[in-house]
C-alpha cells in the first residue's frame, strides 16, 4: 500500500533503494511472480514500467547513508515534538505532510550559471520541475498546540518540528572538524546557505559569500553575503556551503578532473 501511494502521488519509479524490510521484500517477490506470469506480448508492453529493486545488506541501515541519517533527525524531531500528546489521524497525516513540503524546499546545491539570482536546486523541482508552490503559513502561539482547533494545532506542532529541525540537523551538514590540520576555508564567491532559527518555516535563503573577516588567528570567522540585493553578516556556524551542481556534461568531465587533481 506504501508502494502504491508513492506512485500515485509521484509516479512509477526506475529504480528503488531501501532496507531489507520484509514488506518490501513481499513486494518486489510479488511483483516479480506478476510480471513473470504474464504473456510474452505484456512482457514487452510493461517492461518499461519495470522497477528495479536494490536492497541494503542485511542488518546494515548505514548503507543508506544521507537519507537514513535525514530519516533518523525527522523521527527524533517528531518524537519530540508530539511526544506522549494525543493528536487525531488527520492532525498528523496533515503534520507529515507539512514536514514533507520542508524537506523537499531543501536546497540540495545550485546551478553554476553566471545570472544574478542563485537557482538553488530542490528535491521539489527535481520532483516536480517548479520551485515550491506551498501556501504562505500561518503562525500561532504556543499555547495553541493544546488547542481543540485541530487547525491551529498542526500548524503549531510544524513549527516546533521546524525550530528543532533547523537546530539540531542543518549544523551536521557543516564539516568542522579541530583544526590539527589545514582545511580548506569559507573563500569570497562561495554559495552558502544561510542558518537563521528566526525565518518563517521552510524558508532556505542562498547566497553568494562577497567578503570573508578573519579572527587573530588568520581564520575566517565570519563572512558578508548577498542575498536578493541585501548584505547579511554572519558567522560561520550560521553558513552552510552549497555544492555546484554543473550544467552540462563537459562542465562534469571538467569538475571531475579538477577534483581528480586537487586529490
Amino acid at each position: 500500500m506504501s508502494l502504491r501511494r508513492f506512485i500515485a502521488r509521484r509516479g512509477t519509479p526506475a529504480e528503488l533503494y531501501s532496507d531489507q524490510g520484509t514488506n518490501f521484500k513481499a513486494a518486489e517477490k510479488e511483483l516479480h511472480e506478476t510480471f513473470d506470469g504474464l504473456s510474452l506480448e505484456l512482457q514487452q508492453l510493461l517492461a518499461k514500467q519495470k522497477i528495479a529493486f536494490h536492497f541494503n545488506p542485511p542488518a546494515a541501515p548505514h548503507f543508506g547513508g544521507a537519507w537514513e541519517r535525514e530519516i533518523r533527525s525527522v523521527k527524533s524531531a517528531l518524537y519530540t515534538v508530539v511526544g506522549a500528546q494525543s493528536v487525531s489521524e488527520e492532525v498528523l497525516h496533515t503534520v507529515l505532510l507539512e514536514v514533507e513540503a520542508i524537506l523537499n524546499t531543501k536546497p540540495l546545491g545550485y546551478t553554476s550559471s553566471n545570472i544574478a539570482d542563485l537557482d538553488a536546486i530542490t528535491p521539489n523541482i527535481l520532483l516536480m520541475g517548479r520551485l515550491d508552490g506551498a501556501l504562505p503559513q500561518v503562525v500561532y502561539n504556543k499555547s495553541e498546540g493544546l488547542s481543540r482547533r485541530r487547525w491551529r494545532q498542526c500548524q503549531v506542532l510544524v513549527d516546533h518540528f521546524w525550530s528543532r529541525f533547523i537546530r539540531y540537523y542543518l549544523p551536521t551538514l557543516q564539516h568542522r572538524q579541530k583544526w590539527h590540520t589545514t582545511t580548506v576555508e569559507l573563500a569570497v564567491d562561495t554559495v552558502v546557505l544561510l542558518m537563521d532559527p528566526q525565518l518563517p518555516r521552510a524558508l532556505w535563503p542562498v547566497g553568494r559569500v562577497i567578503k570573508v573577516h578573519q579572527g587573530a588567528d588568520g581564520r575566517v570567522r565570519s563572512a558578508d553575503v548577498r542575498i536578493k540585493g541585501k548584505i547579511y553578516t554572519r558567522p560561520v556556524a550560521r553558513l552552510i556551503i552549497l555544492p555546484a551542481i554543473p550544467d552540462s556534461e563537459e562542465e562534469t568531465d571538467s569538475v571531475a578532473v579538477q577534483a581528480e587533481k586537487t586529490a
